[in-house]
This record gives structure tokens, sequence and C-alpha cells, in this order.
């Protein structure tokens, strides 16, 4: 890797129509910083002005600030991932609120193990730290609410949750989320289908596989309730 304090040479201005080629120069330098670094601590305006060869003046001009330099990085893999799940929901579209739930985290373990240097940013990387009002924003929401709405869905037909909506929405991601880390971290040699299969039993706690009759919503409590304030979500 190249001394990312060596200058660069300064760049020409960029000519009309040319600032969206900048910002996805930017975007992209900002990838490869964050997966070379590992976190964003050392990841600066200036660093990645120095980067791409422009003034830091050039990256403030689309974006405010390092946080959002951050997750603008990031939001094309999050919006991938969603993409995926809504399609494997839709594959399955005449099948059960369970099966289409499932479909969805199935995608979820293909997408980690199909892109495991996209996942790694996505979730494997320190990002900044910001206020709890601001979290509302991170791209991330769009997957946490796919999986709210499909749980949602289950309880709705009858399903019952074995946690209140969020509670249960906030395991079962950062259940995906272990299983997929330890397949990473250890390098287990594992197909997406095997890591899939271990998924389906995250869905079965969460997920009654006993259609019943009665509230399929636990009532909430302080975890759900806290949940629901601080955690990812997109309404």
């Amino acid at each position: 890797m190249a001394d990312r304090t060596e200058q660069q040479p300064a760049r020409r201005r960029s000519r009309r129509g040319q600032g969206d080629q900048l910002r996805e120069e930017v975007l992209t330098a900002v990838n490869r910083l964050l997966d070379d670094w590992g976190s964003d601590e050392k990841l600066t305006m200036r660093a990645v002005a120095t980067e791409v060869g422009v003034t830091p003046a050039s990256i403030y001009l689309h974006f405010a600030d390092k946080t959002e330099l951050v997750w603008a990085a990031l939001a094309d893999k999050y919006r991938q991932l969603a993409d995926q799940m809504g399609a494997a929901d839709t594959a399955v579209a005449r099948e059960g609120p369970r099966e289409r739930l499932r479909a969805q985290v199935h995608a979820y373990c293909r997408f980690a193990m199909d892109n495991p240097g996209h996942y790694r940013l996505m979730y494997e990387i320190r990002q900044p730290t910001v206020e709890r009002e601001r979290m509302g924003l991170h791209p991330a929401r769009q997957v946490s609410a796919r999986l709210r709405r499909a749980l949602a869905a289950c309880a709705d037909a009858g399903f019952p949750l074995s946690l209140p909506l969020y509670q249960a929405t906030h395991t079962l991601w950062t259940g995906l989320h272990g299983l997929v880390s330890v397949q990473h971290s250890l390098a287990i040699d594992g197909s997406p289908d095997q890591l899939a299969g271990m998924a389906d039993g995250l869905v079965d706690i969460v997920v009654s596989p006993q259609h019943r009759n009665g509230p399929a919503y636990p009532p909430e409590t302080d975890v759900d309730r806290y949940i629901a304030a601080t955690v990812i979500e997109d309404g």
C-alpha cells in the first residue's frame, strides 16, 4: 500500500459535468482506505483528498462531514443487500410469511458469503460515532426494515413472535451477523446453503413455526423500546 501521507499531484479544476465523476472517485477512495485501515479512525477529509488528488475543499462540496462521507460510500452495498433480500421475498410471494422471511434470511447469508469484502466494510469495521437521532439516517436501515416488516407479517398471519417486534428484529439481525462473522473470521469451509440452513434455526427462535390463535406480539418491554429508539430503523 502506498504511503497515504505522501502528497499527490493536485488535480486540475473539474470541468462542468465532472462533479459526479469526482464524487464516485471520492467514494471509491473511501472504500479503499477503510479496507486498508480497518476502521475510520485515521480517515479524515484531508486524507481522502490526498488519496484522490484534490483539495479538502473539493470534498466538502459533496459531503458535509466524515460521517456523511462514510455512509455514502457504503450506501450502495446496503442497498444491494436489501434489494437481494427483496428479490428473494418476491420470488416466493405465493408462499406463507415464514417462508418469505426465510427467503430473505437466506439471501442475507448468500450476500455475505458471496461478497465478503463488501460485508466486512458494511459490518466489520468501525464507523463514525454519531448522536442517537442521526443513527436513523444510517443506510443499514434498509436491511433492518426488511427484517422488521417480514417479522410483522408473520405475527399478523398468526405466527407468534418470541420477543417484542423490535427486539425480535434486532435479535435475528445480530444472530445472522454472528453466524456470518464466525464463518468469515475462522475461515470455515462451508457453502452459503449450509449457512442458510443454520440461519433457519434463528428464524425458529424468533417466530413460532406453529400457527396459533390469539396475540402474536409479546408486550413491549424496556429493552424493546430502547432498541426502537436507538437501533437503525426505517420507520
